[in-house]
């Protein structure tokens, strides 16, 4: 498979992608969202959106930060699953909710938010929300342009 275009040979890509991941970078530096927390909603949001890319990106990320092939493997499943924690759980809600926005006439359930209110701060509520939206982003500018998937290495991207 090959991308339908080189955004990492454009000029003009290089620009939007610094601006994308200073963002990013923002909320891993400045928030105190767990680590844990960001891989799952990165990975979760991810495989909704079918970008192989970042699926990849951030399973091998989360592997390097020390995160379990058992919860990474049950990401898709969460439901089903034992190994998360009540917090953990609220994101990926939230997670799957605002990123199946168009889904949902009115967007995001008030109960839904409430649960990840329940076990986050407002700064943290802040980091999350923009991490969903940073990473549906992401996410879709690698489908449209099929972004390859496969090859990342943890932190190739510093």
């Amino acid at each position: 498979m090959e991308a339908r275009l080189n955004v990492f040979g454009s000029p003009l890509a290089a620009k939007v992608l610094k601006h994308l991941t200073s963002a990013g970078k923002v909320i891993a530096a400045d928030s105190t969202l767990p680590t844990a927390t960001r891989d799952l909603v990165l990975l979760r949001a991810s495989q909704i959106n079918g970008c192989g890319f970042c699926t990849d990106m951030h399973t091998k990320d989360a592997v390097h930060a020390g995160e379990t092939s058992v919860r990474l493997n049950l990401v898709a499943a969460w439901r089903e699953a034992t190994v998360f924690t009540d917090a953990e759980r609220a994101a990926l809600e939230l997670t799957e909710q605002g990123t199946r926005i168009a889904d949902a006439a009115g967007g995001v359930p008030d109960e839904v938010w409430a649960k990840a209110a329940k076990h986050y701060d407002e700064e943290q509520l802040v980091a999350l929300a923009s991490l969903i939206a940073l990473i549906n982003a992401f996410n879709r500018l690698n489908v449209i342009v099929q972004q390859p998937a496969g090859d990342y290495q943890p932190g190739q991207f510093g």
